[in-house]
């Protein structure tokens, strides 16, 4: 096992996007609507549905990516699926922190650096 620390960055990305992602398709109403209420003084207080769906296609992407990438890496070594997952990833948490910033809640940035860390750390072991 010679990436047992990518596969492990790519397992933790995956099970956070892919989670994230099932929360926001199987809960949309109460995420449509708490983010309505998130962002009601920012300039996307009319824009939450279209950005919060673009967020949901780019998790599934990302988690989906990281999953294959795993694969990829356990079967033949090749890095290209999670290194593009952990990019998809990276994307993900900045567009979230930049919500988190223009909502003026600095405790949910924070709590993105966090996640974004380990992802930018598979960026740079996958590159």
């Amino acid at each position: 096992m010679n990436n047992t620390a990518t596969i492990l960055l790519l397992v933790f990305l995956a099970l956070t996007f892919l989670q994230s992602g099932y929360e926001k398709v199987f809960y949309w109403k109460d995420n449509v609507s708490w983010l309505k209420e998130h962002f009601s003084k920012t300039i996307l207080k009319n824009q939450v549905p279209l950005a919060l769906f673009h967020l949901l296609i780019l998790e599934l992407i990302s988690g989906i990516l990281c999953v294959v990438g795993v694969i990829q890496l356990l079967t033949d070594s090749g890095r290209e699926f999670g290194f593009y997952g952990a990019i998809f990833s990276c994307i993900c948490l900045l567009m979230m922190l930049f919500g988190q910033r223009l909502a003026k809640d600095y405790d949910g940035a924070r709590t993105i650096v966090i996640y974004f860390i380990p992802a930018v750390m598979a960026v740079y072991w996958l590159n």
